[in-house]
């Protein structure tokens, strides 16, 4: 990411912190046996709890899903895969969490993905930090969660056709590969961008794409680049992107109310499923 200093500065605050993390919904592992590309990895999983940025979880090893599932009653048939942000070196679950809940109220199933992640090694931001490298595991694992819960989805009330994927900054750029991948037949049905797309190079982007929904301030230093070229190229092929620009908010506004039109965001998003026939009556 470019100019990426107060979020690096947020990031490396939770660092002193140690806890364990507060889950009590049903897990799974998305992956039979180990995940592709990991058999050898050695780190050790850590959750961190009450940091400046909320709990934080380092050097995943195995994928997990997480799912909070609506009452029977209130289902709509829609699920939403959500992926936190942190660079691919943290999950951090404030927003993940938040939107979770907001959303398994308003009937939609949600299901919180636990990707791996780059190791961390050392104190602070890795210097040599590349997101095309850091983010390919959790792209795999964002891509095998869709195929997951396409097999599953008669068992928990979902239609395959209403499963769509919401990233927070570098789940953004891992939703949005996951969109844009060629099997056609594994991608989201609708897909959401919160201040975080392809952050390094730009993917080539089909035509035909799902719905998407994005959402950035305008004082966004860390990500207001990313999204701005994203949508760009999503006009350029074709596609007619929701872009939600707010005034004010900086970057992770989703984690903290700041008294600012971004403060609304996720009732944007959830207004923007019902107007696309993913969500409950208008």
């Amino acid at each position: 990411m470019r100019n990426n200093h107060s979020f690096q500065a947020a990031i490396l605050a939770f660092f002193c912190f140690t806890a364990g993390h507060a889950f009590s919904q049903t897990t799974f592992n998305i992956w039979p046996g180990i995940a592709p590309g990991s058999e050898n990895w050695k780190q050790k999983e850590q959750t961190i709890k009450n940091t400046p940025v909320g709990t934080v979880i380092l050097n995943v090893v195995t994928p997990t899903l997480t799912a909070y599932l609506p009452d029977k009653g209130k289902a709509t048939g829609t699920a939403v895969i959500i992926a936190p942000g942190g660079a691919c070196i943290a999950l951090a679950m404030k927003s993940t969490d938040e939107l979770a809940a907001m959303l398994r109220e308003r009937g939609i199933a949600t299901f919180v993905l636990k990707y791996r992640l780059q190791e961390k090694k050392g104190d602070g931001m890795p210097k040599d930090l590349n997101e095309d490298t850091a983010c390919q595991y959790g792209i795999a694992d964002a891509i095998q969660t869709i195929k997951f819960i396409r097999q599953h989805a008669s068992k928990w009330g979902i239609s395959v056709d209403k499963i769509g994927i919401v990233g927070f900054s570098a789940g953004g750029m891992i939703a949005s590969e996951a969109m844009i991948q060629k099997d056609t037949t594994d991608r989201p049905s609708f897909a959401a961008l919160i201040y975080g797309a392809p952050f390094a190079s730009m993917p080539v982007i089909p035509s035909s794409l799902p719905p998407v929904f994005m959402s950035w301030a305008q004082d966004d230093m860390e990500a207001g680049y990313a999204m701005d070229r994203f949508y760009k190229a999503l006009i350029s092929a074709g596609s007619k992107p929701e872009a939600h620009i707010f005034s004010a908010g900086g970057h992770a506004f989703a984690a903290k109310k700041q008294g600012t039109s971004s403060d609304y965001w996720a009732d944007d998003f959830y207004h923007w499923m019902q107007a696309e026939g993913f969500a409950g009556n208008k």
